[in-house]
């Protein structure tokens, strides 16, 4: 069974490598820092599955995560088990949204991490026990992909407007969208960047599309007319 690993922490890659190659019939045939790196290592090493931390320096690991799921549909990609320190409901639905067939918070057992990368190279999918019960609680709302679910921290209006912001629409078509003044419009985006802990508008948009807003196709029609 060949394993690719994609993780930033040297340290981590040791001690995760070291606990793979102890088991029989495992091989880690390779390994990536960055979501950039993941194709080509992909490609070099073929794996039988790949172990993905969240937080990569270039970007998340989800974008690797659906990368290898649109793949894998084809018939050409290659099952992911996310292994994070992230143990927010937001981050666990993003990687469901994303593909991710197996969902392990770092600190989970030897034994834990060995049968997790056996079922997911397998075709199965596996949560800790912890996790899966939290997808059964999610999975028992509504509206699981509300924006205020995804970002706690936001007010239920700030939530709204990163929404309409990740679905590409300029704060002046967000004021006509929410029928409010164009300058209330920019102190939400300002709080949102505060909030988010991003710079610019595409850094808060990025954040959002990971989490699974604004994918509804909604665009700012020519003109800016309000669509009926």
């Amino acid at each position: 069974m060949r394993v690719l690993i994609v993780d930033d922490h040297p340290l981590f890659r040791e001690g995760l490598r070291a606990a793979l190659a102890s088991a029989d019939g495992i091989e880690v045939v390779g390994e990536a820092e960055t979501v950039g790196a993941v194709p080509e290592a992909v490609a070099a090493h073929r794996p039988d599955v790949v172990v993905m931390d969240l937080s990569l320096p270039d970007g998340s690991g989800l974008e690797a995560t659906r990368r290898l799921a649109d793949q894998a549909d084809g018939g050409d990609g290659v099952p992911v088990l996310m292994l994070t320190m992230a143990d927010d409901d937001g981050s666990l639905l993003a990687a469901l949204q994303a593909g991710a067939r197996g969902y392990l918070v770092k600190g989970a057992g030897r034994d834990e991490v060995l049968h997790a990368v056996r079922t997911v190279a397998g075709g199965g999918a596996v949560f800790g026990a912890d996790v899966a019960a939290r997808i059964t609680a999610l999975l028992a709302g509504t509206r699981l992909r509300e924006a205020g679910q995804l970002f706690p921290e936001l007010t239920a209006r700030e939530a709204e407007v990163l929404d309409l912001v990740a679905r590409g629409l300029d704060n002046r078509r967000i004021a006509r969208e929410l029928f409010v003044a164009e300058k209330t419009v920019r102190n939400h985006v300002t709080h949102i960047f505060e909030k988010l802990h991003v710079a610019t508008r595409a850094e808060a948009v990025a954040r959002a599309r990971d989490m699974g807003l604004g994918d509804d196709e909604r665009r700012p029609e020519p003109g800016g007319s309000r669509p009926a």
